[in-house]
């Protein structure tokens, strides 16, 4: 079923596992997104992020999921990723997500306010969660070389409280030291910080930059307030070092399945590591429509 964030966080930051954000890039993926969830009995949240238009475009994935998701009674949310423009973010409202995500962290703190809390104003009028983000996570960050200009990067507590209260944000991406895509060196968490980020605020936090961050880390993140993590770059390098393996004999078509197996078992990895195996029936959830009216029909935002 088609449903938006807000249960689903707010079940796992009660019971302390985590729901999984994995991106989709292609049919394939998606399709084992769904697979994976299903099998697993795992509420999970498919992404799409706003970089990646160019694969699968909002609208193809909206049609996808709502055909896929209506067959199944495990809870699938449609997620907007790293949306950074308005149009990007209305346009995903309009085809369909469940949920989006604002991320205005580049901006100075006053300002990142300020457009979040107007997302959240027009995400929240069609039940639309959203998730911002504050502080930064960067891409393939190289460890060895952080220091005290990098780690102002990383989310204030205090700032987190003051963000969350004027923006009214249905959950929170934090930055405590993951990056995105592949890491240069040994990732550290700053577990502390993110102990005081978790008490100082009452949303689900979201951790971005999943991939090789570690089981045992990972789990830790959970344990100290993390109620969901992105996965992305783990997932495509199973899918590809898999179909690599492929002769040249195997036709295309068996290859993308191929592909999709791997990414299925990639991914069930993780719902085992995030605790989020047979959660799926945790709580009743709200069946939302295939598509927001308010906006297919082309009204105003």
């Amino acid at each position: 079923m088609l449903v938006n964030t807000r249960q689903m966080l707010n079940m796992a930051k009660k019971n302390k596992y985590a729901i999984a954000q994995p991106n989709a890039w292609d049919s394939h993926s998606l399709r084992a997104i769904i697979r994976a969830s299903q099998e697993s009995r795992c509420p999970v949240i498919l992404g799409l992020a706003e970089v990646h238009f160019g694969y699968l475009s909002p609208e193809e994935v909206a049609h996808m999921v709502s055909f896929y998701a209506g067959k199944t009674d495990v809870p699938v949310a449609l997620h907007l990723d790293h949306g950074a423009s308005y149009n990007a973010i209305v346009r995903a409202i309009r085809a369909g997500f469940t949920s989006v995500m604002i991320d205005a962290s580049q901006l100075a703190f006053e300002e990142n306010i300020k457009v979040t809390a107007e997302i959240v104003k027009m995400a929240h009028a069609v039940d639309v969660t959203v998730e911002a983000e504050l502080g930064h996570v960067g891409v393939g960050l190289e460890y060895e070389k952080i220091d005290a200009v990098a780690k102002d990067l990383f989310t204030k507590p205090g700032q987190a409280r003051e963000f969350v209260t004027r923006t009214g944000v249905d959950s929170l991406a934090v930055a405590i030291g993951t990056a995105h895509g592949e890491y240069k060196g040994e990732p550290r968490l700053d577990l502390e910080r993110l102990v005081e980020i978790a008490s100082a605020v009452e949303v689900p936090l979201v951790l971005h930059g999943g991939s090789g961050t570690g089981d045992e880390r990972l789990e830790s993140a959970i344990r100290c307030g993390i109620s969901k993590v992105n996965i992305f770059t783990d997932l495509t390098k199973a899918a590809a070092a898999e179909t690599r393996l492929v002769p040249p004999s195997v036709s295309y078509p068996d290859e993308g399945m191929l592909g999709e197996e791997a990414v299925i078992e990639c991914l069930q990895h993780y719902f085992r590591v995030f605790g989020c195996v047979n959660r799926a029936a945790d709580t009743s959830y709200e069946q939302k429509f295939t598509m927001c009216t308010d906006f297919a029909a082309g009204g105003s935002a």
